[in-house]
């Protein structure tokens, strides 16, 4: 278990906490490994009947530590994807349980591409999504490329996926990916009365249910697998290279 992860079962909700607030819960390996390990032992465990996962007060997550991603791409130079995101990405896509958001603060990158496999997201009226894939060189990633339009349309998923425009709770809301705007350090609160809401209905119409709304896990595994390579591709480029490059020294000055 990661140091910069809490996993506690409360009743019948398993609640994942980020806990690294010095970088905004931006996610390490080990994080995502973590993360990982508290889905896939839920599945099952008839005693979790829901999952939340939640940053805390003041930031959902920044996304991917880049120093450690770029170090980790850099151990595994022939698959720069095949890491622990790449697994907890498949941990999202195959998760058979209920799985609500909690999100206040930033949610960037990765911290925007995973609501959408969730069933209910939360949100503050200080968070704001981002997805800055195409400003790095890099292209999206998590399946977002078929659940963005899937959820909001071809031309918001765009603005958001391509051009990396910036969207508020009230935006997300209104894009279908938000369902309730809550004031700020309340989010948890109302996701566990959300989690209780859903823990008192019956567990197997609840499961049945889902997975008749839910894409097929091998239409989303399919296309993690496709944006990967891509990805991998993409982060050997000049452009990605120029703008990771950039990145850092606007971090170091």
């Amino acid at each position: 278990m990661s140091e910069h992860l809490i996993v506690t079962d409360e009743e019948a909700t398993r609640v994942i906490t980020l806990r690294r607030p010095e970088k905004k819960n931006a996610l390490t390996q080990d994080m995502y490994r973590a993360m990982s390990d508290a889905i896939d032992t839920a599945q099952n465990n008839p005693a979790i009947r829901c999952m939340i996962i939640t940053g805390g007060s003041g930031a959902f997550t920044a996304g991917n530590d880049l120093e450690d991603f770029l170090k980790d791409s850099a151990a595994k130079a022939e698959a720069p994807r095949a890491s622990n995101a790449v697994k907890f990405l498949y941990s999202l896509a195959q998760n058979v349980k209920p799985l609500i958001a909690a999100v206040d603060g930033v949610a960037i990158g990765i911290g925007t591409t995973m609501l959408f496999h969730c069933d209910y997201v939360l949100a503050s009226t200080t968070a704001t999504f981002k997805t800055p894939f195409i400003h790095l060189g890099l292209v999206p990633e998590g399946a977002s490329s078929l659940l963005f339009p899937r959820t909001m349309g071809h031309q918001r998923a765009f603005a958001a996926l391509v051009m990396g425009r910036t969207m508020d709770a009230e935006d997300g809301k209104a894009a279908g990916f938000v369902n309730e705007v809550v004031a700020p350090g309340h989010t948890e609160v109302e996701a566990r009365k959300v989690a209780r809401e859903i823990c008192a209905l019956p567990a197997e119409a609840v499961a049945i249910s889902r997975r008749l709304l839910k894409l097929p896990p091998e239409d989303l595994t399919r296309r993690i697998d496709q944006e990967g390579h891509l990805f991998g591709e993409r982060m050997k480029s000049q452009e990605a290279i120029a703008a990771f490059k950039a990145f850092f020294a606007r971090k170091k000055g």
